[in-house]
């Protein structure tokens, strides 16, 4: 679910979708997407003063726990958006 939002995100961003890569980590406490892009759409997808990267991880945050369903208020688990 949180990849293909950053995947949809980052496709419509970039010049070069097809170099649009996520990588996903899953920790404990924390899941780690890790988005590659060409070298020349990474100022696309960070943003001026990082205003896209910040928006993205924004829109991560608001997405409905997985957990919703189990009586939980919040997220069990962290999502950390790293750009490479």
């Amino acid at each position: 679910m949180e990849e293909d939002l950053v995947q949809y995100i980052a496709e419509n961003l970039v010049n070069d979708p097809e170099q649009v890569n996520i990588n996903r980590k899953e920790t404990n406490r924390s899941i780690v997407l890790e988005l590659s892009v060409a070298s020349d759409d990474m100022g696309r997808v960070i943003g001026r003063n990082g205003r896209v990267a910040n928006s993205i991880r924004a829109l991560l945050r608001a997405l409905p726990s997985q957990d919703e369903g189990k009586g939980r208020n919040r997220r069990s688990k962290r999502i950390i958006l790293e750009i490479e």
